[in-house]
């Protein structure tokens, strides 16, 4: 039973968390600033799971600018059509999520925290501008923040990551 909650995540330099924390307060804060100030319904808990990853886990290939911004417009465009032809159910939040999800995985662009706004906008039905904010201008901002703290405040790495090599095998 103990394997279930080791830890994985390596040992991290002491200033690593509160950069994290950091980050996630500057980007939550503008974002939610400026969806005070436009008078926008504040729909921007997605955005806060995406700071986590970005901030806490930039190596990860889900917290690469691809996927945050690929998937959270993905998600949402999904979930808009969804809300756009289907009634307001249990079925059709549960089918905008499922479908975000395989259409993520299919395109590469996966992102957890995108499968939030599939749920947020099967439930709250936004309109078509929620995908210009929160969700563009929120997710440019986010990996807009990432780039410019991992290379500015210690210690300092690499984010995004570079491309992977394609070995061509999978093609």
């Amino acid at each position: 039973m103990r394997h279930f909650f080791r830890r994985h995540q390596p040992v991290a330099c002491r200033l690593t968390p509160w950069k994290a924390g950091l980050g996630g307060i500057a980007v939550i804060a503008a974002c939610a600033l400026l969806a005070q100030w436009l008078g926008n319904p504040l729909q921007i808990a997605p955005l806060a799971a995406s700071a986590v990853l970005v901030f806490a886990a930039p190596d990860s290939p889900m917290a690469q600018p691809a996927n945050v911004i690929g998937g959270h417009l993905l998600a949402t465009i999904i979930a808009l059509l969804t809300a756009e032809f289907l009634p307001q159910t249990w079925w059709a939040m549960a089918l905008a999520v499922g479908l975000s999800i395989a259409l993520m995985a299919a395109a590469r662009l996966t992102h957890p925290p995108a499968g939030a706004d599939a749920l947020v906008v099967a439930v709250l039905h936004p309109g078509w501008s929620y995908l210009l904010f929160p969700i563009l201008f929120g997710s440019i901002l986010v990996v807009a923040a990432a780039v410019l703290l991992h290379r500015v405040l210690p210690p300092r790495r690499l984010y995004p990551l570079p491309p992977p090599v394609e070995d061509g095998a999978g093609a």
